[in-house]
C-alpha cells in the first residue's frame, strides 16, 4: 500500500487550486492508499523558522540556524509541530506539493515549510548525503499548480520565462537535492479565467494525469530506468 502526503498552501478552501487537492486525495483514497495531508493555512503554520522550532538550543549567545536543526535532530529537540510534520515526510512514499505559484515560486507558508521540515540532520547534513546520495530515494514527489497567466506566457519565449527554469529550485534545490524521484508537474494553467466547462476539463486532465504518470517521465531519479513507477 503506498502512502501519500499532500502538503497544500492555498488560503481559500474553495480555489480551484484546493479542489485539485480534493481531486488527488478521493483518487488515492479510492485506490485504497493512505493519505495524508498538511493544509498549512488551515494548520496555521507558521513558516518562519527561528528558536522556537527547537525545545532548546546549543549556543544562547550566538543563533546559527542549521546548527540548531542539527542538534535538535541528534538531541530530539525539535518543537512538537516539526516533528509531526517530519514524521509525515519520512512516512509518505509519494510527496505532492499542491500549491498557487505566487511571484514565480513557493507561497511563503510552503517555502517556510521546506524551510523547517527538511532540516540539517534530518534531510541532509550530518552524514547524510545529497542529489544521487540523498536519502529518499525510495519517495517520489511531483507539483500540482495553478498559475494567474495563460500557458504561452510560461513558454521559452514568453514574457514570465519558461516554467522548467521557475520550477527548477523546487524541483532540483529541493526534491532531487534529497533523492527523490521528481516527475513532470501537473499545471492548471490560469483557471481564474476559465468557465465551468474548461475547469471541469481540467479536473478530468488531472483524473488522467494522476492514473497515468510514470517515472518514465521523472525529470530526477536514482532509480534504475527499465523500472516503471505506477501510482
Amino acid at each position: 500500500m503506498k502512502k501519500i502526503l499532500i502538503v497544500s498552501a492555498h488560503p481559500e478552501e474553495a480555489s480551484f487550486c484546493m479542489s485539485l487537492k480534493k481531486v488527488a486525495k478521493d483518487h488515492f483514497l479510492i485506490k485504497g492508499w493512505e493519505v495524508k495531508e498538511s493544509n498549512l493555512y488551515k494548520m496555521n503554520f507558521d513558516p518562519v523558522g527561528n528558536k522556537s522550532d527547537f525545545k532548546s538550543v546549543s549556543n544562547l549567545n550566538f543563533f546559527k540556524y542549521q546548527t540548531e536543526q542539527l542538534n535538535a535532530f541528534q538531541n530530539n529537540l525539535f518543537a512538537d509541530q516539526l516533528k509531526e510534520e517530519m514524521e509525515k515526510l519520512e512516512w509518505c512514499d509519494v510527496l505532492i506539493f499542491n500549491f498557487p505559484l505566487w511571484w514565480f515560486g513557493l507561497p511563503a507558508i510552503l517555502k517556510g515549510w521546506v524551510d523547517r521540515v527538511f532540516a540539517m540532520g534530518f534531510v541532509y547534513g550530518g552524514g547524510k548525503g545529497t542529489y544521487e546520495n540523498g536519502i529518499f530515494k525510495e519517495k517520489t514527489a511531483i507539483i500540482t499548480m495553478t498559475t494567474g497567466g495563460p500557458e504561452y506566457s510560461y513558454a521559452h519565449d514568453g514574457k514570465n520565462g519558461n516554467i522548467e527554469s521557475i520550477l527548477f529550485p523546487i524541483h532540483h534545490g529541493m526534491f532531487y537535492f534529497t533523492g527523490m524521484t521528481v516527475l513532470e508537474p501537473f499545471i492548471s494553467w490560469s483557471p481564474a479565467r476559465a468557465n465551468d466547462l474548461e475547469l471541469k476539463t481540467e479536473i478530468d486532465r488531472y483524473k488522467q494525469y494522476l492514473c497515468n504518470f510514470t517515472a518514465k517521465n521523472a525529470i530526477y531519479t536514482n532509480r534504475k530506468p527499465d523500472v516503471e513507477y505506477f501510482f
